[in-house]
């Protein structure tokens, strides 16, 4: 049970655009193809639909596609971990998860806490709107609230943990980075200088509102390093 979450005065409204595939509305290759991608289909679903053409309306493009990528990589790790999609973990709400991951980072969610909250909260207001049940918002919520917190979204469900490790892998993490299918991936996704588009975002949104960098935090190291001051010894 999630205490204190923060409801969003407005969902993010369904949108009926491009469906899930390439990030210019294309559709990815049939399967067979030896450009396919054989792991990590996207849903097709309404909700899926929604939630997809949601982070592409609000999300910076570089960011959209990371969010993509890191599903198709979050699905691979599943694999290779013997976890089964809809035994082990809901395939659902880790592509909920991992598409509204850095949703916080849109102007549209720009409120008071850092992005990460901010992301989770438009996440669940979405979520709830759509039907999705009380435990599945909190598993999308958690996922995407830890999701830049080592060691703890690693233990906190296979949700919360395959986000995480998407996230890390789309990042050249070099426990994980033996993925064959990366180039494949990025051609349909290509990375679009994703590193610098999101520090700027985040960083942006800490010097407008440094609440948003709270002592610790991810965002707090991305202004730090963009300011040019040593860490603070004393920050916990």
């Amino acid at each position: 049970m999630i205490i204190g979450r923060r409801s969003k005065l407005g969902a993010m409204p369904p949108d009926a655009g491009s469906p899930p595939g390439l990030p210019d509305g294309g559709s990815l290759p049939a399967a067979g193809s030896p450009l396919a991608l054989p792991v990590g289909a996207l849903p097709v679903g309404a909700l899926a639909t929604t939630v997809l053409a949601a982070a592409r309306r609000h999300e910076h493009p570089a960011v959209f596609n990371h969010s993509v990528r890191t599903y198709l990589h979050a699905g691979r790790i599943a694999v290779q971990r013997g976890l089964g999609a809809g035994t082990d973990y809901d395939p659902e709400l880790l592509f909920y998860a991992c598409a509204l991951h850095d949703i916080g980072t849109a102007d549209a969610y720009d409120g008071p806490s850092r992005f990460e909250v901010e992301g989770a909260d438009a996440a669940a207001t979405l979520l709830t709107g759509a039907g999705v049940d009380a435990s599945g918002v909190d598993q999308v919520w958690e996922a995407i609230a830890l999701h830049t917190s080592p060691q703890i979204a690693e233990r906190r469900g296979p949700v919360t943990m395959l986000t995480r490790l998407g996230v890390l892998r789309d990042f050249g993490d070099p426990a994980l980075d033996r993925h064959e299918l990366r180039p494949v991936i990025e051609r349909h996704y290509p990375r679009l200088d994703v590193e610098r588009e999101l520090k700027s975002l985040v960083v942006g949104q800490a010097l407008r509102r440094p609440e948003k960098a709270p002592k610790s935090s991810w965002p707090s190291v991305l202004l730090r390093s963009h300011l040019g001051e040593p860490p603070d010894p004393n920050e916990f």
